[in-house]
């Protein structure tokens, strides 16, 4: 499968670097570059990538905006931050508006294939950096509850996996259910402990002491 890729950063040489590498890459395609938000949403609105590549400081309109307009209008497009903030005044909002990946930009370029490729797969992308960000936050939004607790043997099963960043098929492939039932079981999950993503659900997990980070 060939991963569609949109670059959004008002730095040439940024772009230019991006696309120079990942071009090396058979599976991945860079269908746009975008040099602010606001090129970004309506690119993405127009090309429909798999994914986009967004950094958070831009002119015309910023990533957070610009994540949050193009979720909104194709929630399917996956949306990875690439910056060189790691500050919760960055971070949070980031993931509020609807980013499933962040990454820094002095990410090695191996370890930026990887982290699209699971981003696609369905894996959990996020920086350490971000993650801790993300627990402390929910930490002080919700208090400690038993909503796990409500989880069938089967859903905590699967908590447990997508915890562990696995993607629905290996999931399924480790249980031995079927990957459409790892789907139902995910629906369920995100229903019960009230998230939204996987990586909501894996942070979750960890806040609750079901899993170790």
């Amino acid at each position: 499968m060939t991963i569609h890729v949109l670059i959004a950063d008002d730095h040439h040489v940024v772009r230019r670097g991006l696309i120079f590498f990942l071009q090396t890459q058979k599976d991945i395609e860079i269908v746009g570059e975008a040099k602010n938000g606001l090129e970004a949403v309506e690119l993405a609105s127009k090309l429909k990538p798999d994914i986009v590549l967004m950094d958070l400081v831009m002119p015309i309109m910023d990533g957070i905006e610009a994540t949050a307009k193009i979720k909104n209008s194709n929630p399917n497009i996956e949306i990875m931050i690439l910056t060189s903030f790691a500050d919760q005044d960055h971070v949070i909002p980031a993931i509020e508006a609807g980013a499933s990946g962040y990454q820094l930009k002095d990410i090695e370029p191996d370890d930026l294939v990887s982290s699209i490729r699971k981003l696609i797969g369905g894996e959990n992308t996020l920086h350490p950096k971000a993650t801790n960000m993300l627990i402390n936050r929910m930490n002080q939004k919700n208090p400690p509850d038993d909503l796990i607790s409500a989880l069938t043997l089967r859903e905590k099963q699967v908590l447990a996996e997508i915890a562990k960043g696995k993607s629905n098929k290996e999931i399924g492939a480790h249980l031995n259910i079927t990957e459409k039932t790892v789907k139902t079981h995910v629906s369920n999950i995100f229903l019960k402990l009230d998230v939204s993503d996987r990586t909501q659900a894996a942070l979750y997990a960890v806040k609750n002491g079901f899993v170790e980070a």
